[in-house]
């Protein structure tokens, strides 16, 4: 009997250490601190995690009074005391309290602590005393704070209009610069669709510039839209918005941001620049205009005089009439010019043409000068035709033009060479002559009118405007680009016909 007694007191043994070590291993992979008090608030137990965030050892902590583990300013301000004896008593858990605690050599930590009751046979025990740490959680949520704060702040205080739609184009946000242009409050427009605030005649466009953004697709329009915003008084604001997909980390689009600047200021001073501009042109214009008419006018002036005289010979008084004549003529040339500069073409007058059979009639008009000057033209022109909407009698006294200006800007001979090149969106006319150049000073106002090189009485100085009319009449541009003493090369361009 007595060997019996001490084999089950040793298994008895052996099963208590074992149930030991495995509650000593489940209490140390715990990720909180965790530990275990009686009623006299004594330490019992402590876990891994608890001894490593506190910096002790199991030896000075089991054992302990908790007043003694704890600083004395948190054991009083939490009163750990009282709450963990409400556990024993009331049997009731008390769960998320907060509370800071920083261990000696270590920055403060945050904790969420929980008390639990330990029950055996229906009766409290002892109490769990469990700490989560938080205080990461708390630092990152801070810093969100601060960034969302921040955002708020860049988006409050910006100038233009700030807004976000979801993808049926609901308003969701609504800044303050939104609110003082349209005069309509967040609470106002919150809910209703943007396209409600736009004019009628730009809601279809808006519209379908979101079902574009919502399929991740290029928007059918420009990258700036310039929509009205009807204001609350039902006035109008031209707006130049960009509108953005709002996307989640998984790239799934949960929405449209927008941003939208009042044109009104710029457009007002677009106007102001082009009035001043349209005036400084006229100024030049009657400028030249006065110039120009008042030589052959003085010679008709002066022949007319001579013509009411009576005692002039017949051969003397034809002369005079032949002044007048050529005077009349010579004014109106000017003012044929003057009005090809005003009224180039009329748009009715546009049709599909070839440009390399129109570049090829104005060089055989002048093929014959080139010759005598003894200038040599080459041309690259490819082999198929190159369409472009125009108009061919105009289009010819622009190349004619500028043909005829490389000739006399070769007056010992050199070389003309014209390139034609094509692509999707247009057609591009080279002229490049091998001539004397034309200086920087020059080479800003050759396009003005009435601005000339020439010598006195060859030349009017509208070619070139009447050029950069015309072609800006046919959606093109025209530009130069010169070197004194190695010559000039005109660049032309023209929308492709598709």
């Amino acid at each position: 009997m007595g060997m019996e007694a001490n084999r089950d007191e040793t298994l008895s043994q052996k099963s208590s250490e074992r149930y030991e070590r495995l509650y000593t291993m489940l209490l140390n992979a715990i990720p909180s601190s965790v530990l275990l008090i009686d009623k006299n608030m004594c330490i019992l137990s402590a876990n891994r995690n608890f001894l490593e965030k506190s910096r002790r050892s199991l030896a000075n902590t089991v054992g302990q009074q908790l007043e003694k583990v704890f600083p004395p300013i948190i054991f009083d301000h939490l009163g750990l005391t009282s709450r963990i004896r409400q556990v024993f008593e009331k049997n009731r858990p008390i769960v998320g309290e907060r509370m800071s605690y920083r261990a000696p050599g270590l920055p403060l930590r945050i904790y969420y602590y929980s008390i639990f009751p330990f029950n055996w046979e229906e009766k409290v025990q002892n109490a769990i005393f469990l700490m989560e740490d938080i205080t990461e959680q708390v630092h990152l949520s801070s810093e969100l704070q601060r960034i969302e704060s921040h955002l708020a702040s860049i988006v409050e205080s910006a100038s233009d209009i700030v807004l976000s739609t979801d993808l049926q184009g609901r308003i969701l946000t609504w800044n303050t610069a939104a609110e003082k242009l349209s005069h309509y409050s967040f609470c106002a427009v919150k809910g209703r669709k943007l396209f409600e605030f736009f004019s009628e005649e730009h809601q279809p466009d808006a519209k379908n510039y979101f079902s574009f953004l919502k399929d991740i697709r290029t928007p059918p329009d420009r990258a700036m839209p310039e929509w009205d915003l009807v204001m609350q008084n039902g006035d109008r604001i031209l707006v130049s918005w960009v509108f953005s997909p709002m996307k989640e980390e998984n790239d799934q689009i949960t929405g449209i941001v927008g941003v939208g600047r009042d044109l009104s200021e710029r457009h007002k001073m677009q106007m102001s620049l082009l009035q001043s501009q349209k005036l400084a042109a006229l100024g030049v214009m009657a400028g030249g205009i006065a110039h120009e008419i008042r030589n052959p006018l003085a010679v008709c002036s002066s022949a007319s005089q001579f013509l009411m005289e009576d005692n002039i010979t017949p051969e003397f008084r034809k002369e005079c009439a032949e002044k007048i004549q050529t005077g009349i003529q010579k004014a109106s040339v000017i003012i044929e010019n003057i009005l090809r500069f005003a009224r180039p073409s009329v748009v009715s007058t546009m049709a599909h043409l070839n440009i390399i059979l129109v570049l090829n009639e104005a060089l055989s008009m002048v093929q014959n000068q080139a010759k005598i000057q003894k200038i040599g033209i080459v041309n690259h022109f490819p082999q198929e035709p190159v369409m472009i909407t125009g108009n061919a009698s105009l289009l010819q006294q622009v190349f004619m033009n500028l043909f005829l200006n490389a000739i006399r800007a070769m007056p010992n001979g050199g070389s003309l060479t014209l390139f034609i090149e094509r692509n999707l969106k247009e057609v591009l006319i080279q002229i490049a002559d091998t001539g004397g150049g034309i200086s920087k000073i020059n080479l800003e106002n050759i396009f003005d009118p009435f601005y000339t090189t020439s010598p006195v009485g060859q030349g009017t100085g509208l070619g070139l405007s009447i050029c950069y009319s015309i072609v800006k009449q046919h959606f093109g541009s025209i530009e130069v680009e010169s070197l004194e003493g190695k010559g000039s090369t005109f660049t032309v361009r023209f929308p492709a016909l598709l």
